[in-house]
């Protein structure tokens, strides 16, 4: 671990680099984005990474950010697109590389390239998913080793990244991810009677053909609202008709603010299998909606059972259509929920808490970005 006697406490200059290996702009790159918005502007920003659209997506949220694109690395025997990795890294000079993670095992030529040029690298966890052979565990715990620091958006998913890697608990720290309370323009309700939604990407690990099969257990009168798209959309509305349902499911599509359809659903359902987070459960609460979501990864520490939401287990379309149910006979619960829920996401998951503490993080770090430094200051603890 670095020593903390020699870190940044003057609030001098801080060149940062991020990087992502993102090759989509997904909750991983969105939370980026918003931490960017938000840091010191003593902080001098570049962007990293191997996507155009990505990002251009996140450095638009640093005005005056420098973008640089690598070759994608798919595997160790990419010589070229690794070395290239190294050279934009010298490039760019920074102090600090902070590397956004889907999972625990991607970003490792990120990583290397922040190690071999001296630099303080900062790994942030956005997923505890992915392989486990025990050849990656190796090489990642090794990666670790050489950390400046390791974070996890979720103390649970800080928990299991540990597990999953072999490193001893306490070696990951929690900052949780932030979302900003955006103003929103209300869309109409889709119906005079109630109304149950979801704001999701349509892959499996979503859950949304259990919504689905919960809804139509439901009376008649409820709507559901199906905000976003993706590869299951035709699966999805195929099982709609074959449970009837279709003529009171309504499916957007791809929308530029999913965010302004919360305020017409009464109740906000998040039946995900795997959900490392869970920023949907946030926004939700910033727009005073309770959720239904299963009791998966990231989610509790999003949603607290009972006060801000209700969780149940994951696999069980039943269990998740007595909770909404539950839920829709019970406006002042609801109400209550709302409330308590906005609270919490004020409180705890704002953007400039989030921002702060990654501040605190970096200018905790030794002034000089040489790995030299850190190994003298690793002797002088010695």
């Amino acid at each position: 671990m670095i020593g903390r006697a020699r870190g940044r406490q003057d609030g001098s200059e801080i060149r940062l680099t991020v990087y992502s290996e993102g090759t989509s702009v997904g909750g991983a790159e969105i939370v980026l984005g918003h931490l960017l918005s938000e840091l010191d502007p003593r902080i001098v920003v570049s962007v990293l990474g191997v996507r155009t659209a990505v990002v251009e997506a996140v450095a638009a949220r640093r005005p005056g950010a420098q973008t640089m694109i690598v070759p994608d690395a798919e595997n160790k025997a990419n010589l070229p697109a690794i070395g290239a990795h190294v050279r934009a890294v010298r490039a760019l000079r920074p102090d600090i590389l902070h590397v956004n993670l889907h999972s625990p095992w991607e970003g490792q030529y990120g990583i290397l390239a922040g190690l071999l040029n001296g630099c303080h690298v900062v790994a942030v966890e956005h997923s505890p998913f992915g392989s486990r052979s025990r050849l990656q565990r190796l090489l990642r715990r090794a990666l670790c080793s050489r950390l400046a620091a390791h974070v996890a958006v979720g103390e649970r998913a800080a928990t299991r990244i540990e597990h999953l890697i072999g490193l001893a608990p306490g070696s990951i720290e929690t900052i949780d991810n932030g979302v900003p309370d955006i103003p929103l323009t209300p869309i109409p309700r889709a119906a005079r009677g109630p109304v149950i939604g979801a704001l999701a990407r349509f892959a499996p690990a979503k859950g949304l053909d259990l919504l689905v099969r919960a809804f139509a257990s439901l009376p008649e009168e409820v709507h559901c609202v199906l905000v976003g798209d993706g590869p299951e959309r035709a699966s999805l509305e195929s099982l709609a008709g074959e449970l009837g349902v279709s003529d009171r499911m309504i499916v957007t599509g791809w929308v530029e603010r999913p965010r302004d359809y919360l305020p017409g659903f009464d109740v906000v359902a998040m039946p995900s299998r795997f959900e490392a987070f869970g920023l949907v459960a946030i926004e939700a609460g910033l727009a005073q909606r309770p959720v239904v979501a299963t009791a998966v990864d990231g989610i509790p520490d999003a949603v607290v059972d009972g006060t801000t939401g209700v969780l149940v287990p994951p696999e069980d379309p039943v269990a998740l259509a007595e909770a909404i149910s539950a839920l829709l006979r019970d406006p002042s619960k609801r109400t209550e929920m709302g409330r308590r829920a906005r609270a919490r996401a004020l409180d705890r998951f704002g953007v400039a808490r989030m921002a702060r503490s990654y501040e605190e993080l970096y200018r905790r770090l030794p002034s000089s970005g040489r790995r030299g430094d850190t190994k003298m200051t690793k002797a002088g603890r010695s």
